[in-house]
């Protein structure tokens, strides 16, 4: 055999073994990010797990039960005399801007008026 033939067939070698480890390598690599993934999302689950069971410690006492229908659902108990007090930052929501109304044009369809106000952004 000639040297290029010789360098051929190495060539050709080479080739065939790149590419018969080339895709068990990148699978290998695949599954070694996805573990990798799967083993951060684990984590964060575990701290969420942790979480909540210290929340169901919490809700174990009646006490906190009742602090929180009290805040929440505004609760009282019987004879007492509830009062709510709102002030104009406290209400719990953000304030919506406050647009003029338009009144429905009585001579279009539903549909149109329906785009218009859409559109009408």
């Amino acid at each position: 055999m000639t040297s290029t033939r010789q360098a051929a067939m190495l060539a050709m070698v080479v080739c065939a073994l790149a590419l018969s480890i080339a895709v068990p390598l990148r699978t290998y690599l695949a599954q070694r990010d996805e573990l990798r993934d799967v083993a951060t999302s684990q984590q964060a689950l575990r701290e969420q797990v942790a979480q909540l069971e210290e929340r169901k410690q919490q809700l174990d006492d009646p006490a906190v039960i009742a602090a929180e229908a009290r805040r929440r659902l505004h609760y009282v108990r019987p004879g007492e005399t509830p009062y709510v007090v709102q002030l104009p930052g406290d209400s719990g929501r953000p304030e919506q801007e406050e647009r003029p109304a338009s009144e429905p044009v009585p001579n279009k369809a539903w549909y149109q008026q329906l785009w218009d106000s859409v559109a009408a952004k």
